[in-house]
């Protein structure tokens, strides 16, 4: 199967994100920080997906302090959207400016084939949710952000992180969440729960399906899919975790390089010529083209 000749649903990438979580049970969005991290989820079985601007950035060699632009945001969305035709949920950050800005920032990604949007309610420079010192833009600003950006989509959900438990309290937080869902908000993201009792105080209160963060090294405790889903959460994400190990592995080659000067004696820690052909459906372009022969693999046993 290809993009060039797979033709994706006629139904809004929204319409079909919302049907997933409106499922019983919960919604799994593995982070996926480029198009063939997608296929590989696609494979696994996950059904949609979710972009982080922190691992976006990461890959891109900057800190996640909301200095990625637009329009690198826009490529990456539609180079995995089209590579997967799987809903992507798109980490907007503050929205890359206010109400005009967003507003821009949801026909971008409605064309470039996003099924939801994150925004959240820091204001510049942003930070990653489980640092400290993070900067929030006041309430009703936030509102205006989000009024904003229902006004401007057609089908794009809007998924609403409130950074607030740290810095201003639960009950603040709560609150920004219910004016945020007043506004437009179709989800709440709060950011940073450190305990049950904050989780559970959401789901008690908002009323609004709730997305759920379990990144790696931060303030949330370590819990499953099945957890969260107990504690009454309909999304789960895991923004970051493809990077890690990502950028792991590859550490762990190069320094391999750097000491032995070849390659041979890690050739299993790597996925086969093979296996990545089937993954990105190489024969599958080239059967597209009369004029290519399908090309026959090195005679390597298993790779």
């Amino acid at each position: 199967m290809t993009w060039f000749t797979n033709r994706k649903s006629d139904r809004p990438a929204g319409d079909r994100l919302a049907e997933l979580w409106e499922r019983p049970g919960i919604l799994r969005m593995p982070g996926a920080h480029n198009a063939l991290a997608g296929l590989l989820a696609r494979e696994a079985g996950f059904e949609a997906l979710y972009l982080s601007g922190g691992a976006l950035s990461a890959s891109l060699g900057l800190p996640d302090l909301g200095v990625i632009t637009m329009e690198e945001l826009v490529v990456f969305t539609r180079s995995i959207t089209r590579a997967t035709g799987l809903p992507l949920l798109v980490d907007g950050d503050t929205g890359y400016g206010e109400a005009l800005n967003v507003m821009r920032l949801m026909v971008e990604l409605e064309a470039a084939g996003a099924a939801g949007v994150q925004l959240e309610d820091q204001i510049l420079p942003k930070k990653c949710g489980h640092l400290s010192d993070k900067l929030l833009a006041e309430p009703e600003a936030m509102a205006a952000k989000i009024r904003a950006a229902a006004d401007a989509r057609t089908h794009l959900r809007i998924i609403a992180r409130t950074d607030a438990v740290a810095s201003e309290g639960l009950e603040a937080a709560i609150s920004r969440a219910k004016l945020y869902v007043a506004a437009g908000a179709d989800v709440i993201f709060p950011e940073a729960l450190i305990d049950a009792d904050q989780m559970r105080a959401f789901t008690a209160e908002v009323d609004a399906p709730l997305l759920f963060n379990m990144t790696e090294f931060g303030r949330t405790p370590y819990l499953t899919d099945r957890e969260i889903e107990a504690l009454g959460y309909k999304m789960v994400i895991w923004p970051v975790s493809s990077l890690r190990v990502e950028a792991a592995a590859v550490k762990k080659l190069y320094g391999h390089l750097a000491e032995h000067g070849g390659q041979e004696a890690i050739l299993d820690d790597m996925q086969s010529r093979r296996e990545l052909y089937q993954t990105i459906g190489y024969h599958d372009y080239e059967a597209l083209d009369s004029s290519i022969a399908q090309s026959i693999l090195p005679n390597t046993p298993n790779r």
